[in-house]
């Protein structure tokens, strides 16, 4: 699907474009809910399967994602100069490991904070839905 944006197209992603995306980046935005208002966080991720790790200290992102339960998660990467770029958008469920078998793989995930502290807990996304799109020809080293 195209849609016409001023001079550049707008192409939906696939689904598989945009799990390849997901799977080739590792910072990206969690959205959750704090009482009525959305709010938006910049975090390190990775992709195992078919859900999105995100590793954090406890506070507002985590409570509001797990007592939520329902997130977005998005990426994107863009060329502010040439007017392209894409952007991914996962909507789905949060949830924290609680059983042994997902805290010991929880264990084993290898993600590397940037801000400073402790990450000592983990936060599993799964998307009911992945959506993308791109405008113009995007075409950098380490895009998909």
């Amino acid at each position: 699907m195209t849609e016409t944006s001023g001079t550049s197209p707008l192409t939906a992603l696939s689904e598989d474009e945009c799990w390849a995306r997901l799977r080739a980046h590792r910072v990206g935005r969690l959205v959750v809910a704090v009482g009525s208002q959305p709010d938006i966080f910049p975090v390190n991720y990775l992709v195992e399967g078919d859900e999105i790790i995100v590793r954090t200290a406890e506070g507002t992102k985590l409570a509001a994602a797990i007592m939520g339960g329902r997130v977005a998660f998005e990426i994107d990467e863009f060329d502010a100069d040439r007017h392209v770029g894409w952007s991914v958008v996962a909507h789905g469920t949060a949830r924290e490991s609680h059983d042994l078998e997902d805290v010991m793989r929880d264990e084993e995930i290898d993600t590397v904070p940037w801000a400073d502290g402790a990450k000592l807990r983990v936060i599993h996304i799964t998307p009911d839905h992945v959506t993308g799109r791109s405008i113009g020809a995007f075409t950098t080293e380490g895009s998909t």
